[in-house]
């Protein structure tokens, strides 16, 4: 009997590519896609490690699933990704009825593990970390979409203080360039109008030769693919042939996401950043005054161990001359393996981090209304991606620049025509010129010309 196999994932984008890569190599070893738990054979929790708070949730999501468990002993439960490899240990004690727990460099041996858990009484556990796994040739499951990933690196060698990817996705290593344009190829044959390029420092990519610069353009001469993405970059990696790269290449979304982390350069030392303040504030200010069009997005951490008052006064003045056009910012959140954990106490109190995050994140509301109010009267490119879920008639999409755009059709017109909006139909994966005509903290709302 074909077993089916139910997928959970949290966090980044690099693990809804793993979810897919999971999919895929399971599909291949002849199991099905199960639309939910209740349906499911095999429920595999895809798991993020980045912050205590992402592990906390997983815990309690595995409680719920327990009592099913129970009910169901031939269920087989496991729990894969970054969590998988940070506490093999924990999971196997606190959560003693987890079946398998695979890291992110065994998911080719998953078949394997489920069916040898079947047979088993004990949790069936491989984190082993391998430099040499790219997943290479692996066929990923995607759901039809518009937008699709690619994977061209695997791992990190930064080892930022703070960070714990290092240590639960192993060392750096890139996909050779051919296998990365070969499955761009492989999405736009499928529909795909949109690719995003994988990485946890995606701009170091380099392989025979090849830099990040030149995958781009080979990427980009893919025909069928309207827009290229790419996260996440590191800042210091943004040399001339880069930005001038992206400022040619006109499928290249306008949007670059440059992780600050601190507007302190005593901080970012102690961080292990490669930068300081100011070189960041010059690539910034270098990308607003060359490449107008680009949006900026960062990340911050608020109350990394020894962060005082003037380094956070010196994180929001930075946010002010940068103005970002959106951040994810967080509390700074321990992570066992990393320096910081070993060497550094967590001496920002819990209060002073959260009313430090709100200041920050009122700030970033602001500069977040600005941008987007000075795209009003502008025209965008908008690819659409589906629907309003407030308003199933109304297309949603994403600008070149990355924001998120409602599109009114009541008002639409085309070569000069005013068009019943009941009949003008706008499909995911169309690209669309429109006008924008009004925005919001997080939102545009445009008109398709």
């Amino acid at each position: 009997m074909t077993r089916r196999v139910y997928i959970e994932t949290y966090g980044c984008q690099m693990n809804v590519a793993d979810s897919e890569l999971m999919s895929g190599i399971l599909a291949d070893s002849g199991f099905a896609t199960a639309d939910n738990e209740r349906d499911a054979d095999v429920i595999l929790i895809n798991t993020c490690a980045i912050r205590e708070k992402a592990e906390d949730r997983i815990f309690g999501r595995l409680g719920w699933l327990k009592p099913l468990k129970m009910e169901r002993p031939e269920l087989v439960l496991g729990v894969t990704g970054c969590m998988a490899e940070h506490l093999r240990d924990q999971l196997a004690s606190k959560t003693p009825y987890v079946d398998v727990i695979a890291g992110p460099d065994a998911y080719r041996r998953l078949p394997a593990l489920i069916e040898q858990a079947t047979r088993d009484d004990s949790a069936m556990i491989d984190v082993r970390l391998d430099r040499e796994e790219l997943y290479a040739g692996q066929r990923s499951q995607r759901a039809r979409g518009v937008s699709g990933f690619v994977t061209i690196m695997r791992g990190c060698d930064k080892f930022c203080t703070f960070c714990i990817v290092p240590y639960v996705r192993g060392r750096e290593r890139s996909l050779p360039p051919d296998l990365v344009v070969s499955e761009v190829r492989e999405l736009a044959e499928q529909g795909f109008k949109e690719v995003v390029l994988l990485g946890q420092t995606v701009s170091s990519y380099a392989v025979d030769g090849v830099s990040f610069a030149e995958l781009l353009r080979r990427v980009h001469a893919v025909d069928g693919i309207e827009r290229v993405r790419f996260t996440s970059p590191y800042p210091t990696d943004f040399d001339d042939e880069l930005l001038q790269t992206l400022a040619e290449l006109p499928k290249i979304g306008r949007h670059l996401h440059l992780p600050v982390q601190s507007g302190s350069t005593r901080v970012l030392e102690d961080m292990r950043r490669q930068y300081s303040a100011e070189q960041f504030l010059e690539l910034a200010l270098r990308v607003r005054r060359e490449m107008p069009e680009f949006g900026i997005s960062t990340d911050i951490i608020v109350g990394y161990p020894g962060e005082d008052e003037q380094d956070f006064e010196k994180t929001l003045e930075l946010s002010r001359t940068v103005e970002f056009d959106s951040a994810f910012m967080f509390k700074y959140s321990e992570r066992s393996m990393t320096a910081a954990a070993r060497k550094r106490p967590d001496d920002v109190p819990e209060a002073v981090k959260s009313e430090r995050l709100s200041r920050l994140i009122a700030l970033q509301n602001e500069s977040s209304r600005k941008r987007h109010a000075r795209l009003v009267g502008q025209h965008v490119d908008v690819l659409v991606d589906g629907v309003n879920p407030r308003d199933e008639a109304q297309p949603k999409g994403r600008s070149s620049c990355f924001k998120s755009t409602m599109l009114d059709l009541s008002s639409s017109s085309r070569h000069g025509a005013a068009t019943d909006g009941a009949a003008l139909a706008l499909a995911p994966g169309q690209l669309v010129r429109a006008r924008v005509e009004g925005s919001a903290t997080h939102t545009l709302f445009a008109v398709p010309l």
